[in-house]
């Protein structure tokens, strides 16, 4: 099988655009299709980049029978395509190629902050709800005793042709009381054209407690995150009015507006060019 084009596969995998993984596997003009045509077994070699992208992206799935989604991450991974969640108390496989959950069953994760975790989950669902409609939470415990506060939200409107993703992950150290994150927004914009736009914005938060409640570290997060929210609009309101108002000219050669009610009688190279006619 070659190198090179698991490589390729990899990449268009890896750079998959929120919501469109399905898309860019599945288009029938995708080029994923022409590399496949004489390796057909070759997406199944790149079964740890579709792991990759599911836990990074923090990929959310409804399980079986259940009417809440769940997360897909490093975190709450139990190896083998298994994962557990917090909340419904259970463990499931997960396809990473179709982003498909199965064999659910009752499971519980053993740890020394389970009472915390279940403030954690409660407090952060509250903070959810109000500024995230549309997300998919979770606390879990890490290997090195920390615990990872996790949130995506997905808005796709492919109709209109784009689609968006709002990431944050936070470690919070119980010995140390310190909380560390980052929070990546990633915006498609796909109507005769391809735009994407990508964050990555990097957190250290203080806490004024050396051992806060669960409220108190969601109330930390809640403000870093709407700084942020007011940075980006800031951001887009200086591009709006900066970068891309000189992309283009506000006003034709002859330096006057068209008159657009009239512009079935102009005469293209002399009204509007400003020369003469031949």
């Amino acid at each position: 099988m070659s190198s090179s084009n698991v490589t390729a596969v990899s990449a268009f995998v890896e750079g998959a655009p929120p919501g469109e993984l399905a898309d860019v596997i599945a288009a029938s003009d995708s080029d994923i299709k022409a590399l496949t045509v004489d390796e057909p077994k070759i997406l199944q070699s790149v079964g740890p980049t579709f792991e990759k992208y599911n836990e990074e992206q923090l990929t959310a799935v409804k399980l079986p029978g259940g009417s809440q989604n769940v997360l897909i991450s490093s975190h709450n991974s139990l190896g083998d395509g298994k994962y557990y969640d917090v909340e419904s108390q259970s463990s499931f496989n997960f396809d990473h190629a179709t982003q498909k959950a199965s064999s659910v069953q009752s499971y519980t994760h053993d740890t020394q902050h389970t009472d915390l975790i279940k403030s954690l989950l409660k407090s952060f669902s509250n903070h959810a709800h109000e500024h995230f409609p549309s997300s998919t939470y979770g606390v879990y415990s890490t290997n090195d005793g920390a615990l990872a506060i996790l949130l995506v939200a997905n808005k796709y409107s492919p109709s209109n042709f784009w689609n968006g993703r709002w990431r944050s992950t936070y470690l919070y150290d119980p010995t140390t009381a310190s909380l560390t994150g980052t929070i990546k927004v990633d915006v498609h914009y796909y109507e005769d054209g391809n735009v994407r736009l990508t964050t990555n914005k990097p957190l250290t938060l203080s806490i004024p407690s050396s051992s806060p409640s669960a409220s108190e570290i969601v109330k930390q997060i809640a403000a870093a995150e709407k700084k942020y929210q007011e940075e980006l609009n800031k951001g887009f309101a200086a591009l709006s009015e900066g970068a891309f108002k000189g992309l283009r000219r506000q006003l034709p050669v002859t330096r006057q507006k068209v008159e657009w009610e009239k512009i079935s009688s102009y005469r293209l190279g002399q009204d509007i060019g400003g020369g003469r006619s031949r």
